[in-house]
């Protein structure tokens, strides 16, 4: 299984209603990308981080790991925000360059972590979501509001296949690793397109197995998939009221500042 459905599905909050958790992760992540508040992105960051950690239960080296994933790509990013090429010095630092310099002004490093904390935020609000809710009681919610069926239900089958396809690609892979096909680049590299064009042909051979099982019971042109049915309870619904109105009242006044 995906590292990330696996830990889903131990997580102390996947018994929590699904639509209360899908509408505070959507509106927490929606005043978080409206604002573009410092104090929000902390306040976001940090509370995503206690539900998943202290109330989920799911281990903070994981959660902080794939923290770092998108970080990492967010600074290398910001850079390009941070560090100008100007004749002239600004007030941050400057490195010669010539008759040019490599400077950084106050003002952008302070939109730089901006950028960084708030885009941050918004992805502690989809890990949270991720983390927490199997894949199934998502779409269960997407139905819920009424999205189109056919999107619901190219979803679940593209769920689906991941893991077939991951499951395919280790075993080719092990294969491969076996017969020493990874041996130097070129042999790895031969390797990797004849796994790509297996996997293409494994893949077609089983979405016609599938459809021709999926026909032979009765296809209509609808999935029917049983759901887990969790109430929402008072005390969390009063909870996600309260922590949203406080994201909305930081929300206009970080607008009317």
């Amino acid at each position: 299984m995906i590292t990330i459905d696996m830990l889903c599905y131990y997580s102390k909050l996947r018994y929590m209603n699904a639509m209360e958790k899908f509408t505070y992760a959507m509106l927490t992540l929606l005043f978080c990308v409206v604002s573009r508040s410092l104090a929000m992105a902390v306040l976001v960051l940090a509370v995503n981080g206690i539900l998943t950690v202290r109330k989920g239960g799911i281990p903070f080296s994981r959660y902080w790991h794939y923290l770092m994933i998108p970080l990492t790509f967010l600074i290398l990013s910001t850079l390009a925000v941070i560090i100008n090429i100007s004749p002239v010095p600004f007030d941050a630092a400057a490195i010669p360059l010539g008759t040019y310099y490599l400077t950084a002004s106050y003002a952008s490093i302070r939109k730089g972590i901006q950028m960084i904390l708030t885009a941050l935020a918004s992805v502690s609000c989809l890990y949270f979501l991720s983390f927490n809710t199997p894949m199934t009681d998502v779409l269960s919610v997407l139905k819920k509001l009424h999205c189109p069926d056919l999107l619901v239900e190219l979803m679940l089958l593209i769920y689906r296949y991941i893991f077939l396809l991951l499951d395919i690609s280790f075993c080719i892979s092990l294969s491969q690793d076996s017969r020493l096909g990874n041996r130097d680049l070129k042999t790895s590299m031969r390797s990797f397109g004849t796994m790509v064009s297996v996997l293409l042909i494994r893949a077609m051979a089983r979405s016609g197995a599938l459809y021709d099982a999926m026909e032979a019971r009765c296809y209509d042109g609808r999935l029917q998939v049983l759901d887990e049915q969790y109430p929402p309870k008072r005390t969390e619904i009063l909870w996600i009221f309260f922590f949203e109105s406080l994201l909305f009242i930081l929300t206009i006044w970080s607008k009317l500042k």
